[in-house]
């Protein structure tokens, strides 16, 4: 593994550490993006001043308010533009394609070079820069013909359809891939810095050893670097003991939290403590084994398998690909606070990323026409979904 390795002054050192410091939970939180916010308690208040936090209803609903796009090729990432329209990667085409938020227009802004899609692997995760108003920048996760990798590149809306992407600029490498797993959720946290969900491409030694990338969680700074304050001096690595992970998400609190595949038995949904050890391959849900750290909630494979994840109304959505549903897993803190709740079950087939969408809203995608769906006239699908 090659990782390109810069000087961090010691001023944003320790700006950053005291950054974590500040957004981290003891309860099993990281710094990272909030989506809605859960609602304020009306009554009582902590010994700090700050309400506490309103546990969820432990019944919850989702509504399909309308397609936003159909005839999309295996969809992958998705990352909201400010004036409400949608980027989207395409998986196996390894294009970008803007789709307008209120009429579903596509417009291809180009080929991202370097791709090389084959089973799980291709063009998957996107970002965006939390600087994009001036920067313009757009992150991307993808399988090249060597390894798994983070690149960014320049948006410039001002060129020709199919010409609007700039030149990759590689800031990670070196992550391995494999026909299974390769992970490839990308998400950037308040605290600025970049997250990664990666996989142990089917090596399963890969994900307790922690010299390598495969199989963990990731935090990098925007740059592609060991991001100040991670747990393991000059690593990148902020949590391990993964096995797929694809879901990234925080809560009103700024924990956060990760779905993962599991092998024949149990997925899981993790809160993730920096440094924590989740077990894989010696254990797949929940154990015994105190070393390890068990998961909020898990599910059989058949009934799961899954891939995006989203925080809104006090609850994170999980999209089941194989389970062909969204889950909604109502919180306290960084636990269950009552039994997960499925919803859509087989209506849409295949479910891969979900993202806020602002309030009570999410914007969910199908997945299939990845060659494990049937799909279906007008297959794939971004669904407006509003959740309670």
């Amino acid at each position: 593994m090659i990782v390109q390795r810069r000087v961090v002054t010691a001023v944003m050192a320790a700006a950053a550490l005291l950054l974590t410091a500040g957004c981290s939970s003891d309860d099993g939180g990281s710094p990272g993006e909030g989506g809605a916010a859960a609602p304020s308690s009306t009554t009582g208040s902590s010994s700090t001043g700050k309400a506490p936090e309103q546990t969820p209803p432990a019944q919850g609903s989702v509504k399909v308010v309308r397609t936003v796009a159909e005839g999309l090729n295996t969809p992958w990432g998705l990352a909201p533009l400010p004036d409400g329209d949608l980027l989207v990667s395409s998986r196996d085409d390894a294009t970008i394609t803007r789709v307008d938020g209120k009429t579903g227009k596509k417009t291809e802004l180009g080929e991202v070079p370097g791709v090389s899609p084959a089973g799980e692997g291709g063009l998957m995760g996107l970002a965006l820069s939390p600087d994009y108003a001036s920067d313009h920048m757009v992150y991307a996760y993808f399988t090249s013909a060597s390894d798994n990798r983070i690149v960014r590149m320049i948006y410039d809306e001002q060129k020709p359809s199919g010409e609007q992407l700039g030149a990759p600029d590689t800031i990670f490498r070196g992550i391995p891939k494999g026909f299974v797993h390769n992970g490839g959720r990308i998400a950037f946290g308040p605290d600025k810095m970049l997250y990664a969900g990666t996989g142990e491409s089917g090596d399963t030694g890969l994900s307790q050893d922690k010299d390598s990338t495969g199989g963990k969680i990731l935090r990098l700074t925007p740059e592609g670097e060991p991001a100040p304050g991670n747990p393991f001096p000059d690593s990148p690595v902020y949590s391990y003991g993964h096995r797929n992970v694809q879901g990234l998400a925080w809560d009103s609190e700024q924990r956060l939290f990760a779905a993962e595949f599991g092998q024949d038995t149990w997925d899981e949904l993790n809160a993730i403590k920096p440094g924590g050890n989740y077990g894989w391959p010696e254990a797949e849900g929940k154990s015994d084994n105190a070393e390890y750290l068990n998961p909020l909630a898990q599910w059989g494979t058949d009934d799961a398998s899954p891939s995006g994840i989203a925080y809104a109304e006090g609850s994170v959505w999980m999209a089941g690909l194989k389970g062909q549903r969204l889950w909604r897993v109502p919180l306290k803190g960084t636990e269950a606070s009552a039994d997960p709740q499925a919803f859509l079950e087989g209506e849409y087939g295949r479910l891969r990323t979900v993202v806020p969408a602002g309030g009570d809203k999410l914007w969910v995608t199908t997945s299939n026409t990845d060659g494990r769906g049937n799909p279906k006239d007008g297959d794939d699908r971004i669904l407006e979904v509003q959740v309670s």
